[in-house]
């Protein structure tokens, strides 16, 4: 699976971009959802302030959530399917000035 943070959010993980991950799934789980990708990160890619990407088990408000190039709000939000060749866009809407 792929993942790409855009609009500042690649800062929280080391200035990268793109992240191509595999993740096992868990307690006999069948079905990755979004809601385990999003745990995922908070454990294994954000590197600094988790607060400004998440909110409790769930994105920031101003961060725009791409599955497949669809929103993720058409989808099911936490309860979105993952497959393995999905490509993941995470976007902050939000800019300091």
């Amino acid at each position: 699976m792929d993942e790409t943070y855009r609009g500042g959010l690649e800062l929280l993980c080391d200035s990268k971009k793109i992240h191509n991950v595999n993740i096992e799934q868990q307690n006999g789980e069948d079905k990755l959802t979004m809601k385990d990708l999003l745990s995922w990160i908070r454990t294994n890619l954000i590197k600094e302030r988790p607060e400004m990407f998440m909110k409790g088990d769930t994105v920031r408000p101003g961060v725009l959530v791409l599955v497949n190039d669809c929103d993720w709000e058409l989808s099911g939000q936490l309860n979105t399917s993952l497959e393995e060749k999905d490509v993941v866009v995470f976007i902050s809407t939000l800019h300091g000035g």
